[in-house]
């Protein structure tokens, strides 16, 4: 029952800095991307969901979809988690799997099963922008990714 304004929770959340729990070590992780529009343009949200049980295991905004920038974030992912030994489930974006085959990563193309894990994480993720137009209006880009980054952190903990 605290009203607080818009601000003040934007301060809290950029000051928090939330991220995903580090240290996991999925038998499997769904890998994929979706475009988000920020500002009227289009950005990508790559996403990484273990199966299992649902929840995000790392998150980035970037401004194009390429082999390169998968392999980027790919880098980061294997930072944060034991997922060397993890097959990955993926769709037939040809840049996931080159990235996936330079980094050495073990991977699976999926249509269905258990790679719809994250797509079912950015429904949910375009549902609740939906009240921006499914764009986030007003905000520079890094804004957009803490926001989603927060969610990720709000997702992983209702389990």
């Amino acid at each position: 029952g605290v009203n607080r304004s818009r601000k003040a929770v934007h301060d809290w959340v950029q000051k928090a800095n939330l991220q995903p729990a580090s240290n996991a070590s999925p038998d499997h992780v769904a890998l994929d991307e979706t475009v988000i529009r920020i500002n009227g343009q289009q950005f990508w949200l790559y996403a990484a969901v273990d199966p299992e049980t649902n929840e995000f295991l790392h998150l980035r905004l970037f401004t194009t979809t390429t082999t390169a920038l998968t392999q980027r974030f790919l880098r980061e992912l294997r930072e944060k988690h034991d997922v060397e030994d993890a097959v990955f489930l993926v769709d037939h974006a040809h840049h996931l799997a080159a990235a996936l085959q330079r980094a050495g990563l073990r991977f699976r193309s999926e249509r269905h099963g258990n790679r719809n894990t994250v797509e079912r994480v950015f429904r949910e993720i375009k549902r609740r922008t939906s009240s921006f137009s499914n764009s986030f209006s007003h905000v520079d880009p890094a804004t957009a990714e803490t926001w989603l980054q927060a969610f990720a952190v709000w997702w992983n903990s209702r389990n």
